[in-house]
């Protein structure tokens, strides 16, 4: 299974200098507007907004229609407008209405929530979009480290192969001594090559994430210890219920189905109707011979129509019921979500502590088990496993650092905001 891996490390190297770089910012400015989730939201937001701007119209400004209707009849016909008989027949019609109703209030109201609702949902979507491309951002740094630390292991590998040669020809050490760091630099360099893989692979997803049709590669970020949170968990539990997109969405959308509920329950009431007319006759494109105008006040009042308007409050009011029980549950797992969220972050600060304490042991073990078994007193298997050991080490620390940084990139999507915006930049 070993000698078609080592084929592939024959495979021409990937030339770097042709692969994009960009910062974290310049990945988040540009993915944001090609996620298809974001984008639907902001279209979702342009109809809520055009939705209201009706809503609110519908106050001051009728309905209008105009008509022109053109008849060519077989025989001549009793034409209004000339008052005799004609084969042809023009008519032109213009109507203005306008309705009073408790329906205009409540669809005020329903369409301001769901405004509110998808601003909320655009922000929560952003938020989303933005924790896709940081997870692929941080993979292929994570996976650049990954390589760096599988290539530090091929080195020291080589480099124990030839001690132990050394040693075996001088016979102050048996043929396995060679063997065996023979078969580990084999692993070492299988390694590499499988990390080399997973990071075209992570370029590959962070191009398609930002807008390129191939590779890209992040700019390191800094390597600064995780710093402290800068606000309690008490408050980040308040926060996230006050401005969390997730629960501004609930609260607006439970008040949406409250207006709609309202609105249908409006449908019992009577409706007043104020309806101006102009119509003209003739035979002609433009009729002139004949007009007539009208102005109707009227008042409907629905008494049955087959059980219609009962099942459509029915189905408003469970609809608001779910989402009054939606809000009520979001709201109960906020302590939660948070928590969760939050201690996430602060578990991740202190395993990335802990994977770098491991790394300072590592180092000490494996240069102390060098020096043993150049002169003599180990054996190359404790050598070996020590080695292994710091390559291990390290490859946690590496992973420990960006679980720390997507963690803290959970925590800011509940919350919908940025805890440290200088790390990403202003508008992020």
């Amino acid at each position: 299974m070993i000698l078609p891996l080592l084929l592939l490390l024959q495979a021409a190297p990937v030339a770097q200098d042709s692969i994009p770089r960009v910062t974290l910012r310049e990945a988040l400015q540009r993915s944001v507007q090609l996620n298809p989730d974001y984008v639907q939201s902001l279209g979702f937001v342009n109809e809520a907004e055009w939705a209201r701007t009706a809503a609110r119209l519908v106050f001051v400004l009728p309905s209008v229609s105009v008509g022109l209707d053109i008849t060519k009849y077989s025989q001549p016909f009793f034409n209004l407008g000339t008052g005799g008989l004609q084969s042809t027949s023009v008519v032109f019609q213009a109507t203005a209405r306008y309705e009073l109703s408790v329906r205009k209030f409540t669809d005020l109201s329903r369409t301001s929530a769901e405004l509110e609702a998808a601003s909320a949902s655009e922000m929560q979507q952003r938020f989303a979009a933005a924790m896709l491309t940081e997870a692929a951002y941080y993979d292929v740094l994570a996976q650049g480290e990954l390589t760096r630390v599988a290539r530090e292991r091929m080195d020291r590998a080589s480099e124990q192969l030839g001690v132990a040669r050394a040693r075996v020809e001088t016979g102050a050490a048996v043929q396995t001594d060679s063997l065996e760091a023979r078969l580990e630099f084999t692993r070492a360099r299988v390694g590499v090559r499988l990390r080399e893989t997973a990071l075209s692979v992570a370029r590959l997803e962070l191009g398609r994430r930002i807008g390129i049709a191939g590779p890209a590669d992040a700019v390191p970020l800094d390597t600064l210890p995780a710093p402290d949170l800068p606000i309690t968990l008490p408050d980040a539990i308040t926060q996230a219920l006050e401005q969390g997109p997730e629960y501004r969405v609930a609260r607006a959308n439970e008040r949406a189905a409250k207006a709609f509920l309202k609105g249908q329950q409006g449908a019992y009431l009577p409706v007043i109707a104020l309806t101006g007319s102009h119509s003209r006759f003739d035979t002609k494109v433009f009729p002139s011979a004949a007009n007539f105008s009208s102005l109707d006040l009227g008042i409907r009042l629905p008494i049955w129509d087959d059980g219609q308007r009962e099942l459509a409050v029915k189905q408003a009011r469970t609809a608001h019921e779910v989402s009054q029980a939606v809000r009520g549950d979001l709201e109960r797992a906020a302590a939660r979500d948070v928590t969760f969220a939050y201690e996430g972050y602060e578990t991740a600060r202190f395993t990335t502590d802990l994977a770098a304490e491991a790394v300072a042991v590592a180092q000490e073990n494996y240069r102390v088990q060098d020096v043993r078994y150049r002169a003599g007193a180990s054996t190359i298997i404790d050598l070996l496993s020590a080695q292994n050991g710091l390559s291990d080490a390290e490859a946690v620390l590496v992973q420990a650092r960006y679980a720390n940084l997507l963690a803290l990139a959970g925590l800011e999507s509940i919350l919908g905001q940025r805890l440290f915006p200088e790390r990403l930049g202003e508008g992020l």
